[in-house]
Parts: C-alpha cells; sequence; structure tokens
C-alpha cells in the first residue's frame, strides 16, 4: 500500500500523542498549523513515490517479501540501490529542505545487518522478529522518528554512572511479555508527527551499561509518551517564503515508564553490539546527509542566481558573481560526488545488505558539515545586503509606504518590484533566518559531530597499505621506524562488518539496450 500525503494526514488523525509545542497541547498533529511544514515536508515523500516521473527513485523491490515499497523503507542490495536512495532524497530536499523520511531508511538497514549478525552469532531468531515488524511498516507505509540520541547528562559519565539514570532510556523493568524503558531522547527530528519511534542505542555501551542498550519500536501514541516540540519551520510568518511552507520540528520524547512488546524489541541489553549497531546507522545516515544537503545546495544555487538577476546584473555577464556561483556548485557538487564514490565503492555484507563506503560516506558528511557556512556565505556575497535589511511584508501592503519602496527599490523596468522582495525573502529564509541557522546545525551536528566523523574516516581507511607502499619504495623491508608500526584491529565487525580486506574495482553493470532511468540529475530538468 503507498500512502499519498492527504493518506499520510489521515493515518495521523487516527493517532493521540501526547505534544506540547510552545506550551500548548496540541489536539491534532496533522492539523495544527504550528506543524504544518512539517507534515508538508514528510508528504513529500508520499506524493513523489505515486509520481511515474519518479517511479524508479522512489519505488523498490523488497527482497524479503517480494513487494514494492516506498525507497525511505527499502534494503539496500546492490550499489545501484544506493545510488537511487542518495537521487531520491536529493531530489526530495531541493523540494522540501529536509523531507526526514530517509532516516527511516538508515535505521531500518543497521538493523537489518546487526540483527543478522546477532542471529549469526548467538543462535536467536531477532532477525526474524526485525523483519516481521519492517514488513508491517512497509505494508502500512510508516512514518518512523528515529529516537537516537539521548539527554546524555554528564558527558564524561557514562551511561549508568549518571546521577540521573534516566538522562539516557534505558531498561526498568524485564517482563514475560516484554519491557519497560524509562529515559528522554532529546534531538528527535519530526517527532510529533510521526506514527512510531524507533528507539536506538545512541553510543558504545559497557557490560555495566547493559540496561542502557536498547532498541524497539514503540507507537507515537503509546501510554507514557510525552512530546516536547519546536514549531516546524515558520509557519504563519509572511517572509518564510520556503520555511511557511516546508521545515520540520524536532522533540524532546519522555518515555515514562513505557511497555514494549517482546516483537518490538531488538536489542535488550546485548550491549556488545550497541556500538555496531550505531556505527552502521551513522554511515548509512550520513551517506543520506550527502544527498540531503546537496538537495538543500540546489535551493541555494537557484536563488543565488535569481537573486543577481532581481538585482539587475547577470552571472554570465560578471565576473565575480560567475565565480561566486562556480565556487557554491564546486561544494555541493563536491561532497555529492563522495556520495557516488560511497555508493560505488560500498560492500555487501553477511546479511546481504550493500552498505555504503564508510571512508566516501564519512568524507562527504565533513564536507557538508563544515561547508554549510561557506556555502551560506557565498549566497550572501552573491545577494547582496537587501536579503536582511528588506523592510517586512507588511509594508508590501501599507498604502503610505508601499508605492515608494516599490518605486525607489526598483533595479530596471524589466524586473518588478515584487519579485525582487520575493527572491530577496527565499534568500534570507535560506540563509539568514532562524531556519538558516537550524539548517546550519543540523548539517553540523547531524549525524555525528565532525569529530565522529573524523575517527571514522581514519578507522575505516586502509593506512596499513599505504605504509607497506612506502617502505617498499624505500627498500627497507618490513623493518618499522624506530621499532614501532602501525597497530590497528581488523577483527569482524571492528573496523566495518565484514572485517578489513583489500578493496575490489567495482564491475558496473551496464546494457546499453535498457531503458534509461531518470534520476534525479541536477544539470537536467525533470520532464514535464
Amino acid at each position: 500500500m503507498f500512502l499519498s500525503s492527504d493518506g499520510y494526514r489521515e493515518s495521523l488523525r487516527a493517532l493521540r500523542p501526547r505534544v506540547f509545542v510552545d506550551g500548548e497541547r496540541i489536539d491534532s498533529v496533522a492539523d495544527a498549523p504550528v506543524l504544518a511544514p512539517g507534515v508538508n515536508a514528510v508528504g513529500l515523500t508520499y506524493d513523489f513515490a505515486l509520481d511515474e516521473r519518479y517511479r524508479p527513485l522512489m519505488i523498490a523491490d523488497q527482497h524479503t517479501s517480494g513487494t514494492e515499497v516506498n525507497r525511505m523503507l527499502h534494503i539496500n542490495r546492490t550499489p545501484q540501490d544506493l545510488i537511487n536512495k542518495l537521487e531520491a532524497v536529493r531530489l526530495l530536499c531541493r523540494e522540501g529542505g529536509c523531507v526526514q523520511r530517509y532516516l527511516n531508511h538508515d535505521g531500518f538497514n543497521a538493523l537489518f545487518q546487526v540483527t543478522h549478525l546477532m542471529d549469526a552469532e548467538n543462535g536467536t531468531d531477532i532477525h526474524a522478529r526485525f523483519l516481521a515488524y519492517l514488513h508491517e511498516v512497509q505494508e502500512k507505509d510508516l512514518t518512523l522518528g528515529i529516537a537516537m540520541t539521548d539527554g546524555k547528562g554528564d558527558r564524561s559519565l557514562r551511561p549508568h554512572q549518571q546521577s540521573n539514570a534516566d538522562s539516557y532510556v534505558h531498561i526498568k523493568e524485564r517482563r514475560k511479555d516484554g519491557i519497560v524503558i524509562r529515559g528522554a531522547k532529546a534531538i528527535v527530528t519530526g517527532a510529533p508527527y510521526m506514527h512510531e519511534f524507533l528507539v536506538m542505542p545512541c553510543r558504545n555501551m559497557t557490560e555495566a551499561d547493559a540496561d542502557f542498550a536498547v532498541c524497539c519500536a514503540v507507537p507515537v501514541d503509546a501510554e507514557g509518551i510525552t512530546i516536547v516540540a519546536r514549531p516546524a519551520g515558520r509557519p504563519g510568518n509572511p517572509a518564510a517564503k520556503f520555511s511557511g511552507q516546508y521545515g520540520q520540528s524536532t522533540g524532546v520524547v519522555i518515555f515514562d515508564d513505557v511497555f514494549v512488546p517482546w516483537d518490538r524489541v531488538f536489542l535488550a541489553g546485548e550491549w556488545q553490539y550497541s556500538h555496531l549497531l550505531t556505527r552502521i546507522y551513522a554511515t548509512h545516515h550520513r551517506h543520506s546527509c550527502i544527498g540531503a544537503r546537496a538537495g538543500f545546495g540546489d535551493l541555494l544555487i537557484g536563488a543565488g542566481v535569481l537573486m543577481t538577476e532581481a538585482n539587475g546584473l547577470s552571472t554570465e555577464t560578471v565576473p565575480h558573481l560567475r565565480d561566486r556561483m562556480v565556487e557554491l556548485i564546486k561544494i555541493v557538487e563536491g561532497f555529492y560526488a563522495t556520495g557516488v564514490a560511497a555508493s560505488v565503492y560500498g560492500f555487501q555484507d553477511p546479511s546481504g545488505n550493500f552498505q555504503p563506503d564508510g571512508v566516501f560516506a564519512n568524507v562527504g558528511k565533513l564536507l557538508l558539515a563544515t561547508q554549510i557556512y561557506d556555502m551560506q556565505r557565498l549566497a550572501h556575497e552573491v545577494s547582496g545586503g537587501l536579503i536582511v535589511t528588506l523592510p517586512g511584508p507588511d509594508e508590501d501592503h501599507n498604502p503610505e509606504t508601499a508605492g515608494d519602496l516599490a518605486a525607489m527599490l526598483e533595479t530596471r523596468p524589466d524586473v518588478p518590484h515584487e519579485k525582487r522582495m520575493a527572491v530577496a525573502r527565499m534568500m534570507e529564509d535560506l540563509t539568514a533566518s532562524d531556519e538558516a541557522g537550524w539548517y546550519s546545525v543540523i548539517s553540523l551536528h547531524g549525524g555525528g559531530s565532525p569529530e565522529a566523523m573524523k575517527r571514522e574516516i581514519y578507522r575505516y581507511y586502509p593506512i596499513e597499505d599505504r605504509v607497506e607502499l612506502v617502505k617498499k619504495l624505500i627498500d627497507r623491508g618490513a623493518a618499522a621506524v624506530e621499532g614501532k608500526s602501525v597497530s590497528r584491529d581488523r577483527q569482524l565487525a571492528r573496523c566495518c562488518p565484514v572485517g578489513c580486506q583489500v578493496p575490489e574495482t567495482p564491475q558496473l553493470n551496464f546494457d546499453p539496450d535498457a531503458s534509461p532511468v531518470a534520476l534525479a540529475n541536477p544539470m537536467k530538468p525533470a520532464a514535464e
């Protein structure tokens, strides 16, 4: 079953979550104006799946059930799956900025891999339990909130050392029919308008932290759950040309002794797998983030050209403006290229899942995390100061000022004043508003901080091969410098789910007689 955005909204009306936004209780998240931009953005993932132009990107065959599912809920099997997911995320986010639902994909792919490994090592049936849940979500076309980041309390202490155990979600009670969890997840994107939450550990756990090593699925309106959230985007603000229509709420989700039956529990004290689950999820998610922020970059590129034209200039004829746009394009396509490389150079793990290459995925996420500020700066340079000094939209309808503003701020006769104002406010919304700051911070810290990416790059990178190469070139045999050598753990699951191995050149199968697939190529407009 594939829902439309209207069907998604109707499904939300059937739920009764306990939600507070800006101190007010929300009766219906589907109809609350303060959440409308978030519901609109997630709705794109539904409507695009029903659009025949985007079917190759948005629909995929689920190999475990033989059914067609939304790409945002699919388990990767091939490099093409990864590329299609990357393209689909970019396509969606160039329209909606952040559409949230690709987090579902990332969580499901990580759980598919780790539950398979748990069964192989322990003789359990947790993978089958997960597959049953996966198929249920796919059949109902649900959207899940990834409840991963805990409150964390004193970050110098481990979970079991916290003075307040509730700063991390943990298992309070184990029963014959399930578990009872308690605690808070501090950053859950789209929390108010999800169908369910997928609770996941946010860090490596030790044996003493076993009660905090929990992964389970919980309905958004389960008894004991309270969501305290911020508005989605900037609804109701007439200057919010973009975020008045699309945005995301983020919420703190409080679990106050919430019961979870065993058929929805995937990790319950198996602390040995918490780090692997977290890291594999991070790799999938950072790969998705590359597509998401490339889509946002497409918005900045388009707005930059329009703002230049609204100022009476042209990037075609003004060299320094063209150079700024080329720099912006270089940044966006540069980190996007690492996402493509991560897809092509990925690997299949024992579960059959195809995981993005860890080096390229983390390099791409690190680039976008730090260069989001350069992207905004370049957009500012081509736009001019009007984007933050323009009088508010109410003056557009003020009979005492509107006429003079239109006449005095006109650039040239063929550029209507209204167009210049609209483009300026769009650029402000994307780069210099509260919403722009939100995009900056989620780009920097979403999916882990830059330091986390740096650790993973070093972990995945084949440094030993480079060392051996230089040793051979200087003809010193196996002698190490000053008796020391690089020592790294090559064991299974320490650096990746298959252990360290010599990378192979990817073999790309291409059928010249096959019908072309219409990808979301930013260089080519979509067919009408």
